[in-house]
């Protein structure tokens, strides 16, 4: 086994490569508007470390978000190209925020929380660093705080709203290398995985205008 792990639907840009054992090659940088331009050299940068080449994959892992559009689909773009390059390896998608969750190691219930812009926040709440309980939401932080106060939370978007996340831990960015460990575990134990389909939650910032202004004479 030999897991291609990326994930572009936070800030971070993150790679990872996984032998079914254990991580052996990552790469993650911080930059919310450099997607496009960082995945590519990271993807060679973790091949290179390890000694590979592309060809020595065997399935490559996504996060599918929640995530804003423009960032969230480059890694799913990436990722099918990758798929179709390498004679169609399975490609397995996880919610982004299961890959927080994971890292965070947490065996006592807690929140992720990854910033949406808009002043709102992506959450879902988890009894441990496994288990998911609720549905991935957008929502503003104000709005959800009687849903999430007494808890711990990790990600960025507990770090932005303090009032609300108090008790705000590590990790802050998405890891790949923790979404390949997850995903390992998954595959060994015959669990199933989302579809590499991009998950948004909510319509896109960029709208068709509904009334078109006139230009040409009459």
């Amino acid at each position: 086994m030999l897991l291609l792990a990326m994930d572009t639907a936070t800030p971070a840009v993150t790679v990872a490569l996984h032998d079914g054992d254990s991580v052996v090659a990552r790469s993650s940088q911080v930059d919310a508007r450099r997607h496009g331009e960082l995945l590519l050299p990271a993807v060679h940068r973790v091949l290179r470390e390890a000694g590979l080449k592309l060809d020595a994959v065997t399935g490559i892992v996504v996060g599918v978000g929640p995530g804003p559009y423009t960032g969230l689909r480059v890694g799913l773009v990436t990722a099918a190209t990758f798929a179709s390059a390498l004679g169609g390896v399975p490609v397995h998608g996880l919610c982004t925020l299961d890959g927080l969750a994971y890292a965070s190691g947490m065996e006592e219930p807690f929140v992720v929380a990854t910033d949406a812009r808009r002043k709102e926040v992506y959450w879902a709440r988890y009894d441990n660093c496994r288990t998911r309980t609720t549905d991935p939401a957008v929502d503003r932080p104000a709005d959800i705080a009687g849903q999430v106060a007494g808890l711990p939370a990790v990600g960025a978007g507990a770090r932005l709203y303090g009032d609300v996340f108090p008790d705000a831990r590590d990790p802050e960015h998405q890891s790949a290398a923790a979404l390949a460990a997850l995903a390992a575990e998954r595959l060994k134990a015959g669990e199933a995985f989302l579809e590499p389909r991009p998950l948004y939650l909510r319509r896109p910032d960029a709208q068709v205008p509904k009334n078109y202004k006139v230009v040409t004479p009459k």
